[in-house]
């Protein structure tokens, strides 16, 4: 077997980023030789057979064009459960686990079985990291999309919590029982307004564009969702939604003009606001 095949060579051959190759790489090792990912460090002169090397072409090429790693690999890390992802679902990201911490410390000084309230659900990241770390909640996730739902029954099959999610198919509130209250309302809707040219670049470009925009100003989602907040809490209930970083204010004047209190700005990792919170009174 040629040197080139090396792990070592493919990865300073590879015109892709550095870290990104290590994770293409790391994938075909523990698909085609159960090997760990510290493989590529400790067996870094090891050369990959035919098959693996071709899988490995493929991936490469496919990242090249753009895919998103996550949608190449099928599978993303998110809070403290991993997800199987596809073209039919947003790919969790990191910022988004800003709002499980929020719901989990609400649910925590509760101190009781909590119901809780995902509203576009996408691939279940927020229901079933949520479901994961507080075992006596009971979720209702609900998503507009089949592919999204069907991709979110998939992660709580492999992940064993189907006892503690229902999904129910349709847009925000519209599908629940009309008096159905929840302790705790948890969204990341679409908030990217129609015009943003971050929907043709990098990994959007290959995202539902419905799970991103709501083809308009990016707050209609929001809108609804706060304004029908005040109907499906309980009193005293939390809702918390994920926005985008420059619509901090707008969605706290959203939240007290719904008549909500204990309004709250939440920053990322990256000091960005990047979410809000508010009560039901009691």
């Amino acid at each position: 077997m040629s040197g080139s095949h090396s792990l070592r060579a493919l990865i300073s051959n590879c015109v892709l980023p550095a870290n990104e190759a290590r994770i293409l790489l790391a994938h075909v090792l523990e698909k085609h030789y159960q090997l760990p990912r510290s493989a590529l460090l400790s067996h870094d002169d090891m050369s990959l057979n035919e098959q693996a090397f071709q899988e490995w072409e493929s991936l490469a090429s496919r990242r090249l064009h753009g895919e998103p790693i996550a949608y190449i690999l099928g599978k993303k890390g998110f809070h403290n459960i991993e997800l199987q992802v596809g073209p039919g679902a947003l790919i969790p990201r990191p910022e988004t686990e800003l709002l499980v911490e929020i719901a989990l410390a609400e649910i925590t000084k509760l101190n009781k079985p909590a119901r809780v309230l995902d509203l576009g659900t996408g691939s279940g990241a927020i229901a079933l990291s949520i479901a994961s770390a507080a075992p006596l909640v009971s979720v209702v996730a609900t998503d507009q999309s089949t592919e999204a739902l069907a991709i979110a029954i998939k992660n709580t099959e492999s992940l064993n919590l189907t006892k503690q999610i229902q999904f129910l198919q349709g847009s925000w509130y519209e599908v629940l029982i009309q008096q159905s209250q929840f302790d705790v309302i948890v969204s990341n809707p679409p908030y990217i307004a129609n015009q943003d040219p971050h929907l043709s670049q990098g990994d959007l470009r290959f995202e539902p564009k419905s799970a991103l925009t709501d083809y308009a100003s990016g707050l209609n989602c929001l809108e609804i969702i706060i304004a029908g907040a005040d109907q499906h809490l309980k009193a005293g209930g939390l809702i918390a939604v994920e926005h985008g970083f420059d619509q901090s204010e707008t969605v706290v004047e959203l939240m007290k003009e719904a008549g909500l209190v204990d309004v709250q700005v939440h920053q990322d990792l990256a000091g960005h606001s990047r979410a809000a919170s508010s009560r039901k009174s009691l």
